[in-house]
């Protein structure tokens, strides 16, 4: 097995300069994909850190991303960690940028990465004992081939996800990736799930895929593939101060992994999606006692109490990992 490496994305929603920049660049108007619960911090980040030492000891490095600023309790000299500013791996002309859609679609230009790299947000989280195995199959991606068809939905990114899906139509199409990776996307470990891609074979346009919202396994390899392809669309996303309708995200090298049949499937409960807004009590009871390998608690607009909240998950996390992990100073 080569090196797997994670990466993980930060921003310190209360650093004064960072919020005085964000305020300079905001459009009036960007139709709910920049709300204040996309930057905001749950305090919860160095229980990602512990959950990391305790459940994945193998990683090789834990690469952090941050447009400059790290935590004070954060351990820089710790062997395992790089910190990575913005502006060492994008370029100087698309900064300041707090697109996250920019960030990532430049992942591969960061210095010593390794081929192989898992991509995590701060609200995903490690939750069982794993194996490298788990998330990369020799030099394949562990994924879920399942399609799916995009559901539009205000607010959403579901306009991004449509545009990853047209850029991938130009190149592949449903029959042709089934006739090719017939087993991988036909495959039990996807359950009830295998619904989804009998329904899709009277279209030879791929109509969306499935996305469980748990942190991605990737080959640098195709990230390189993708942006020889598609070299000024991208460039043209790079611009985006903030996310906007017209982007397009990371998932369009995943979607492109999974129609080159470049993956190994994985079973649809490896990871699972929590909101916090209406499934706080379940998430707590989650974290104590674990029913899946990796979660993500997503931020929503419908937390009352973001304090109590907080606390609670606060409290949850701590009980789980109590000692301090050597990222910690």
């Amino acid at each position: 097995m080569q090196k797997i490496d994670f990466i993980i994305t930060w921003v310190d929603d209360n650093d004064p300069v960072w919020k005085e920049a964000k305020k300079k660049y905001l459009p009036k108007s960007d139709n709910g994909l920049n709300t204040e619960s996309r930057y905001r911090d749950w305090e919860i980040l160095k229980y990602w850190f512990r959950s990391v030492e305790e459940n994945t000891p193998w990683v090789n490095k834990i690469f952090f991303v941050t447009e400059g600023h790290v935590p004070s309790w954060l351990n820089t000299n710790c062997d395992k960690l790089v910190i990575v500013k913005h502006e060492d791996y994008i370029e100087s002309k698309y900064l300041p940028t707090f697109n996250s859609n920019v960030i990532e679609l430049n992942f591969h230009k960061i210095k010593g990465l390794s081929d192989l790299f898992v991509n995590f947000n701060d609200d995903m989280f490690v939750n069982k004992k794993l194996r490298a195995e788990d998330f990369f199959d020799s030099t394949l991606p562990k994924d879920i081939g399942v399609f799916s068809p995009i559901i539009p939905k205000r607010g959403s990114i579901a306009s991004i996800v449509s545009n990853n899906v047209e850029v991938i139509n130009d190149y592949f199409s449903t029959w042709d990736v089934l006739k090719k990776n017939f087993f991988k996307f036909f495959n039990f470990k996807y359950g009830k799930y295998l619904i989804k891609n009998f329904c899709v074979l009277p279209w030879r346009n791929i109509l969306g895929f499935y996305d469980n919202h748990i942190p991605v396994s990737y080959n640098k390899k195709i990230f390189k593939e993708v942006w020889n392809k598609e070299d000024e669309l991208l460039k043209e996303v790079s611009e985006h101060k903030f996310r906007q309708k017209d982007d397009i995200n990371h998932w369009l090298i995943r979607y492109w992994q999974l129609c080159l049949g470049k993956f190994s499937p994985r079973s649809v409960n490896f990871g699972h999606y929590y909101d916090i807004s209406s499934e706080l009590d379940v998430i707590i009871k989650e974290i104590k006692a674990p029913q899946h390998s990796i979660i993500c608690l997503n931020d929503g607009e419908g937390i009352n109490d973001f304090e109590n909240a907080k606390s609670k998950l606060l409290e949850a996390f701590e009980v789980r990992y109590p000692e301090k992990s050597k990222f910690e100073r």
